[in-house]
């Protein structure tokens, strides 16, 4: 089933974002995460690509084994980082040859030590590229990402905008965002979006916090913001990773309920391959 089709099912969907281990003791994690989700029943999870393209083989195996063992909807990431046409229609083929359904079609980060993205040769410059090249010769139902507080790279919110309608144009059904939280700026963003004609559905993108030193990186690298009365919080505590979490978790649960009462389609969890505090987070959600 496409990710659209599961949207317009009916409730709000929850969604889990994993990455591929490296070694076999993370696999042994990550199965036990999803085996501790999969009673939450997820409307989809999705595999990340890994940095610069370099999980490319992980993340096929990964998606291939989520869907033939649990059943849950998996979307595989498809970036342009590394890969020219052939190279990605040969995921593709994979990927469709094992029932896979969904693919989140993103340009990719540079390769580690690189600040711009470039090409390879018969590669692709943009996202909407790879979008218009999935719709035109595979089946696959086609998410991309978007940015609340606009894409690092981005001159401006009006032109990661601009940007984001070709995406949409090209074929792209669902959005999903990065981390973000405000809600604030979630709901200004999809006013904007809407002026702009884009009328995808656009999934809240939520991390709770469990490390205040890797949130302080993660928000570094994709251009979020953290409010300033939650970094007091956080930097209150000194670090400790117990209330790090019980802060973390609280936000992402007030922000959940916010978005969800506000009328997001859905809310897409960064797991980091853990179930805990994504798990308190829904239990507190349902209680109401």
């Amino acid at each position: 089933m496409g990710i659209i089709d599961i949207l317009t099912a009916g409730a709000p969907s929850f969604s889990f974002e994993f990455f591929p281990p490296r070694d076999e003791e993370g696999l042994k994690r990550l199965l036990q995460t999803i085996a501790e989700l999969r009673p939450y029943q997820p409307g989809y999870v999705s595999v990340t690509y890994g940095a610069g393209g370099s999980t490319r083989r992980l993340t096929v195996d990964l998606v291939k084994r989520i869907k033939a063992e649990t059943g849950i909807e998996t979307v595989a990431h498809v970036t342009c980082v590394g890969a020219g046409r052939r190279e990605i229609a040969a995921v593709l083929d994979e990927l469709a040859e094992a029932g896979i359904e969904n693919v989140l079609a993103l340009r990719g980060d540079p390769p580690r030590g690189e600040t711009s993205f470039t090409p390879v040769e018969g590669g692709f410059l943009h996202a909407s590229e790879l979008v218009a090249f999935i719709k035109a010769n595979y089946s696959f139902s086609v998410a991309a990402a978007c940015y609340p507080e606009k894409h690092p790279e981005a001159p401006s919110l009006l032109r990661d905008l601009a940007h984001l309608k070709e995406k949409v144009d090209a074929g792209a059904e669902v959005l999903v965002t990065q981390l973000f939280f405000d809600n604030a700026a979630y709901f200004r963003f999809v006013e904007r979006a809407r002026e702009m004609g884009i009328e995808a559905p656009i999934i809240a993108g939520i991390m709770p916090i469990t490390s205040l030193a890797q949130i302080k990186r993660f928000t570094a690298m994709c251009g979020a913001t953290i409010p300033g009365d939650l970094l007091e919080a956080l930097e209150a505590t000194g670090g400790d990773p117990e209330k790090v979490t019980d802060i973390g978790v609280a936000r992402a649960i007030a922000q959940s309920r916010g978005l969800l009462e506000g009328g997001a389609p859905g809310i897409h969890f960064y797991t980091l391959n853990r179930s805990n505090a994504t798990r308190r987070v829904i239990e507190a959600i349902r209680r109401g």
